[in-house]
């Protein structure tokens, strides 16, 4: 095996964007696994799950550190299990972990859970009441995150789920929660379905998506230009879908177009999934890196409601890769319609990488924008 510091000073977050801010392991990571070490004294023994691991410091870190194998492993982002397996293979670690989604294949007989805690307590109630649901009776959970991102609401959250949650004290400004004796919850929270009466929808959502099911003010916003969208496109793509909603939409009102709903959250693709069952609905839901999967010059119409941020970091590398793609993947003639906080100043990108841009909206918060290639 090869040793943790070398492990974990190789990790690189490919396929995602990378600078001199953005990094593939920080002081929580560390801080988990040095918690692991002192607070488990047979590591080595027991059955793990690891989840939210960004690049798989928490993974490759176990493996090295303490020779285990068969990890399994929950990551939400599609680009984070990329970087996991490539950073497992440059690491000489192939083979040592599993990837499931956030169910009981997941944490049945688990009895270790080491995890990066999530920023949204949505999230992180769906993954205690998995947690608890499934795991052996006495599982130890290791939760750690940066100080700045961390609430006394987590407490709370994991607190429903366990009968003792302990903090632990801080270093380098990260903190490990570690939660033990677990609450078997008599229903589960997420997903949550709701009516949105204005626009005659049922949406579901699971604890990770982005909004909830709510409708997000910029995809509102977006969603009113769709009269003027490619009247005649029949290949259309909703681009970081979250819960599918401007999918939905779409496919509604344009019986004969074939709707694609593409995200790289777990979270979000059974979320869109649900939202278009719900709704009666066909639509193609993918899981994908930027639309990496799909032809050259084989769509008309892509929408989207970019990301500007790349985990905790302002980045918008996320925003600008995914307009590379759609350059790639339209037509000639092809459109994107795009919608976005107008500070960020997509304009100028969206031309570069896609093509002729022009203004289609504005209001007080946000630009729309059509692209033509």
């Amino acid at each position: 095996m090869p040793d943790l510091e070398s492990v974990l000073a190789g990790l690189r977050r490919r396929p995602d964007a990378e600078a001199t801010n953005l990094f593939a392991v920080d002081a929580a990571d560390r801080l988990i696994l040095d918690a692991v070490n002192e607070g488990v004294p047979d590591v080595r023994a027991r059955t793990i799950a690891v989840i939210g691991d960004r690049y798989g410091a928490l993974t490759l870190g176990l493996a090295a550190r303490h020779g285990v194998t068969d990890i399994r492993v929950h990551q939400d982002s599609y680009t984070g299990e990329i970087a996991l397996s490539h950073n497992a293979a440059d690491a000489g670690l192939d083979g040592v972990h599993r990837q499931h989604g956030l169910d009981e294949a997941l944490l049945r007989e688990v009895n270790l859970v080491v995890m990066q805690l999530p920023r949204s307590l949505a999230e992180l109630t769906e993954i205690a009441e998995a947690i608890a649901s499934f795991a052996a009776a006495d599982v130890q959970v290791f939760a750690g995150g940066r100080d700045k991102h961390m609430t006394p609401a987590m407490n709370s959250v994991l607190g429903a789920s366990f009968g003792s949650v302990v903090a632990g004290r801080g270093r380098q400004k990260a903190r490990v929660l570690t939660a033990t004796h677990p609450i078997r919850p008599s229903a589960r929270t997420f997903p949550m379905t709701a009516d949105l009466a204005d626009v005659d929808l049922t949406v579901v959502a699971h604890g990770a998506v982005f909004a909830g099911t709510k409708l997000d003010i910029g995809t509102r916003f977006l969603a009113g230009f769709e009269p003027r969208m490619m009247p005649d496109a029949r290949q259309i793509v909703d681009l970081g879908c979250g819960t599918g909603i401007l999918a939905c939409l779409l496919a509604r009102a344009r019986g004969d177009a074939r709707v694609h709903a593409t995200d790289r959250s777990a979270a979000a693709i059974d979320s869109a999934r649900a939202t278009a069952e719900a709704n009666g609905l066909d639509i193609d839901v993918v899981r994908d890196d930027a639309m990496s999967t799909f032809p050259a010059a084989s769509v008309d119409l892509i929408v989207c409601n970019p990301p500007f941020h790349e985990g905790a970091s302002l980045h918008t590398g996320s925003a600008e890769k995914l307009f590379e793609a759609a350059g790639r993947v339209l037509r000639s003639g092809g459109e994107m319609w795009t919608v976005y906080n107008t500070h960020l100043g997509y304009r100028g990108a969206l031309g570069k990488a896609v093509g002729p841009t022009a203004v289609a909206g504005k209001n007080a918060k946000f630009t729309v924008t059509r692209s033509v290639v």
